[in-house]
């Protein structure tokens, strides 16, 4: 691979764009665009704000002094598409029909691909754009896949992306091949998600935008489902407010009014007895569902990950320790997430050779 090969990677968030430019792995430049509620109110949907989004980043790249036709390679953040396998993808219109439609749900993660594919069209060259373990990674195994209703299996829709960068991470640091390890990963952020890694796949985890899980700050996660049936049916509320009660103004905000967790940690610091006690419960129920994922893999884990940006709380880190120490297995804290090294580095290493590139 040519040592000046520049990557652009773009990363749709909710109330951001993160845009970066690595050459050969080394970050050049990177900007998070921040979106305020009333510049996106104005959109009805996650599509109709590409071209917003889109004039954003070449406003970005035009005041840094970045010329598209610099760029080599172009990868964007993969959406909630249909399921697929861990991977490299070469963006085509399948996938760009799906994310443009939310083929399995809404979030802004669908226009990663098709941003990242518009701008590498706008090159002289016509160049071709790439995701990289997009939100719909399904690896389960079949008895994962059951619910307890025939009519309704489990589906997945989680970090893959971060849980995949970390677990690799946590095997290189190590010299052990991933797919010769069992992990456990806990992505902590504005969604929560408790993966089971066995010997290179991810066999179990819950849907971190499906309603499954640990609360987090802004969502509910598992609910008691007869408790939330008298609430769909008591004619109080619509479709649209039940569905922000679970997603949006769920977990932790529900209780306390905030989902800003570093606020969270000092009114605890402080001796704010609610928000202790809040902080504690979530991270009971992070604690629970690595338990459970102990369970997954028999017992047989190498370690346990804690990742996200809330594996910079202490009390966070502190709680989830002292309940899964049992599973006998080391803890380890990666904080943050690098969500946009980790997607250049995937298309690198597919055009090194390294990893395949899969078509969608």
């Amino acid at each position: 691979m040519d040592n000046q090969m520049k990557i652009l990677v773009i990363n749709p968030g909710g109330m951001s764009t993160k845009i970066a430019v690595f050459n050969n792995g080394f970050l050049l430049f990177n900007k998070s665009i921040s979106h305020s509620m009333a510049e996106l109110e104005c959109f009805e949907t996650i599509f109709e704000q590409k071209d917003f989004r889109k004039n954003l980043i070449l406003k970005a790249l035009k005041d840094e002094g970045i010329e598209l036709d610099e760029i080599d390679q172009f990868v964007g953040r993969g959406g909630m598409v249909r399921n697929l396998q861990s991977g490299v993808y070469r963006i085509n219109k399948d996938y760009l029909n799906d994310a443009a439609i939310g083929l399995n749900g809404q979030h802004a993660s669908n226009l990663g691909g098709i941003l990242a594919d518009e701008l590498a069209k706008k090159t002289h060259s016509n160049k071709d754009a790439y995701t990289v373990d997009p939100v719909m990674v399904d690896e389960y195994e079949d008895i994962a896949r059951f619910s307890g209703m025939a009519d309704i299996s489990r589906v997945r829709s989680f970090h893959a992306l971060n849980q995949k960068a970390v677990a690799r991470r946590y095997s290189k640091e190590h010299d052990k091949p991933y797919d010769k390890v069992n992990l456990i990963v806990a992505h902590l952020g504005s969604g929560v998600s408790v993966g089971a890694h066995k010997l290179g796949r991810i066999i179990d985890v819950n849907s971190a935008l499906g309603g499954d899980g640990p609360m987090s700050p802004e969502r509910a996660g598992g609910v008691p489902p007869l408790a939330l049936i008298d609430m769909c049916f008591s004619g109080e509320y619509t479709y649209k407010e039940v569905y922000k009660k679970l997603i949006g103004e769920g977990g932790v905000y529900s209780y306390l009014g905030t989902k800003d967790m570093l606020e969270v940690e000092k009114r605890h610091n402080e001796g704010d007895e609610k928000a202790s006690q809040v902080l504690e419960a979530m991270a009971y129920q992070v604690a629970k569902d690595i338990g459970a994922s102990a369970a997954v893999l028999e017992g047989n884990v190498d370690a346990i990950i804690l990742t996200g940006s809330i594996a910079y709380c202490e009390p966070m880190i502190e709680w989830i320790a002292q309940r899964t120490q049992f599973v006998g297995a080391n803890l380890v804290v990666y904080p943050g997430e690098d969500e946009m090294q980790a997607l250049a580095l995937g298309v690198k290493d597919a055009l090194l050779g390294e990893r395949e590139i899969l078509d969608y």
